[in-house]
């Protein structure tokens, strides 16, 4: 095997360039993409990295337990959506919302900016997608429109979702061994205090390029669904969509500078959504600005839907909106309080796990923990909600064979796709000695990026979030080497190790099973890499201004941080 780390890393990139060769330029569905491209995987790491064939095995066994885990949240979200659609609730909640706002660029902002963004800080894993997509559907939105919003909006929440886990999992995990332990006992800072800065030097990058992702996002709505495909429609909402986005970043950055990393994405949320639906009452900000709404649904363009219209179904009464809203209450309250430790519904839940040990003699386990997974607190719901709101049993059966139907396509996608990503991540065990493909992928480019690392190092955060799924990954796959690249190249590591966790958020933009999973909640499967190809643009605004960020951070502002 060559020892040249260019060829290396070649074979590393092999993966990821498939992916986005099969969804992005063949514009292939990931029902077919992922197959092949987890074929190809597999056979790299078995003759280019020399991963034994037992390895890969238990890797791809590790891929299809976690991929169960995420079929377990879609469907829990599919099948909410249909039974709110079913109830009644979906069409009094429509009705709610055209009351505070006809426009749909605020109705956008109030449901996949700011409600999205609490759903990330109480849960995070995908979740926000999985609600508030859907309920953008049964707004009246394109399906398409839904899951491309609530993507773009999964970026500057990530990094404090599910109570702040990427920081205190992911961040804390990887950089607790002696180097790091060693270097801050030298200068008298203790480990917390160190993770607690992290959260701070993340959410000050974070604050200032996130408060235009409401903006963005409301001119991506109206270039790709209005009538007349503008951009200068979306951004005729500026001052009211800026505002938007401050009532969230503002109160987000405090909590994460005096409260530490758990809560700046749920309080920020929860006090932002408050602001800006009251706002939009009273039309602040509003006032010049004439409402928009999408053209007549029978002009709609046929990639726009997917399988399920979103359609309410008509009730003779309208149902009350406290009733309808309901189900939403409950969801946010039990996802918040079987997340906070400071309550022992947490480790309740998830001490109970159904889990593969020592998997085919590898020495990797994967496991399910049924309880805690978002998937069931949507079950639970759903039967609390048959009964609040008075649902025969047709209607019930009714949501349940609906929601069945539209897994399976997500199902087989999904199964593929996760099971790539845990080959690539698990080829360290090679007979060759070398690290896992993403580490030396990563080794690569910091040799080549040298002294102008800062600004890539949020673009390798998000490569981590592409290929992984998950911000908490990416953290922990390469936040020891993003330090160990800050200490040889003499800049702050808080800087940097900032710039990961952003580009580990940024990178849920465009992670394939976040796009399927995405997808999959509002019927709309096949259309991956066209999401894909829309979503990459925001996400390269955000790696590459937090790249601006971090080199005026390193070497200027921050110059003298640890």
């Amino acid at each position: 095997m060559p020892e040249a780390s260019a060829l290396h890393a070649a074979i590393a990139l092999a993966p990821i360039l498939a992916v986005m060769f099969f969804l992005v330029v063949l514009r292939w569905p990931a029902t077919r993409a992922m197959p092949v491209a987890y074929v190809m995987t597999a056979a790299s790491a078995l003759w280019l990295w020399d991963v034994s064939a037992v390895h890969v095995a238990a890797a791809s066994i590790r891929g299809v337990i976690i991929a169960v885990s995420l079929l377990w949240i879609i469907f829990g979200a599919i099948l909410l959506l249909q039974t709110l659609s079913e109830s009644g609730a979906a069409a009094a909640i429509r009705a709610g919302f055209m009351d505070v706002s006809q426009d749909r660029r605020v109705q956008l902002i109030i449901v996949a900016w700011m409600f999205g963004a609490f759903i990330e800080g109480a849960s995070g894993f995908g979740t926000p997608a999985a609600v508030a997509g859907p309920l953008l559907l049964a707004l009246g939105f394109p399906a398409l429109a839904a899951v491309m919003c609530t993507l773009i909006i999964q970026s500057t929440p990530v990094t404090f979702g599910a109570v702040g886990t990427p920081i205190l999992v992911g961040m804390a995990e990887s950089l607790n061994v002696p180097d790091v332990e060693s270097a801050l006992e030298g200068i008298g800072l203790p480990y917390a205090d160190f993770i607690y800065q992290i959260g701070v030097f993340a959410a000050i990058p974070h604050a200032i390029v996130g408060t235009l992702i409401p903006l963005i996002i409301c001119g991506m709505l109206t270039r790709f669904f209005g009538a007349s495909r503008s951009f200068k429609e979306g951004l005729g909402i500026w001052k009211f969509a800026i505002f938007s986005g401050l009532a969230f970043t503002v109160p987000y950055l405090t909590v994460a500078i005096y409260l530490g990393p758990e809560f700046p994405t749920l309080l920020g949320a929860l006090l932002g959504l408050a602001i800006v639906v009251q706002a939009a009452r009273k039309g602040f900000l509003l006032s010049d600005v004439q409402p928009w709404d999408f053209p007549a649904r029978e002009s709609w363009h046929t990639s726009w839907m997917g399988t399920f219209s979103g359609a309410p179904v008509a009730q003779g009464v309208r149902m009350s909106l406290a009733r309808a809203w309901m189900p939403y209450v409950l969801v946010a309250a039990l996802l918040v309080i079987t997340r906070l430790p400071a309550l022992p519904f947490k480790a309740w839940l998830s001490g109970i796990q159904l889990t593969w040990t020592d998997i085919l003699g590898t020495g990797m386990s994967q496991g399910i923990q049924p309880l805690y997974l978002p998937g069931t607190i949507f079950l639970v719901v759903c039967l609390v909600t048959a009964l609040l709101h008075g649902m025969s049993g047709r209607q019930v059966r009714s949501a349940w064979s609906a929601s069945a139907r539209m897994l399976a396509g997500p199902a087989f996608a999904l199964l593929f796709a996760v099971a790539l990503v845990r080959v690539f991540i698990d080829s360290d065990a090679n007979l060759w000695g070398l690290q896992s493909m993403p580490l030396e992928l990563a080794e690569f480019a910091a040799a080549v990026a040298g002294q102008a690392w800062p600004f890539f190092a949020a673009m390798i955060g998000a490569l981590g979030a592409f290929v992984a799924g998950s911000n908490t990954v990416s953290d922990l796959m390469f936040s020891h080497f993003q330090y160990g690249v800050a200490d040889r190249i003499g800049v702050s590591h808080l800087v940097v190790l900032g710039l990961q966790a952003l580009g580990g958020a940024a990178g849920n933009m465009i992670t394939v099973h976040n796009v399927v999973a995405a997808s999959a909640t509002v019927g709309l499967v096949g259309r991956e890499g066209l999401l894909i190809r829309r979503t990459i643009y925001p996400m390269l605004y955000y790696v590459v201004a937090a790249g601006l960020l971090g080199l005026l951070f390193s070497y200027g502002v921050f110059a003298d941080r640890f």
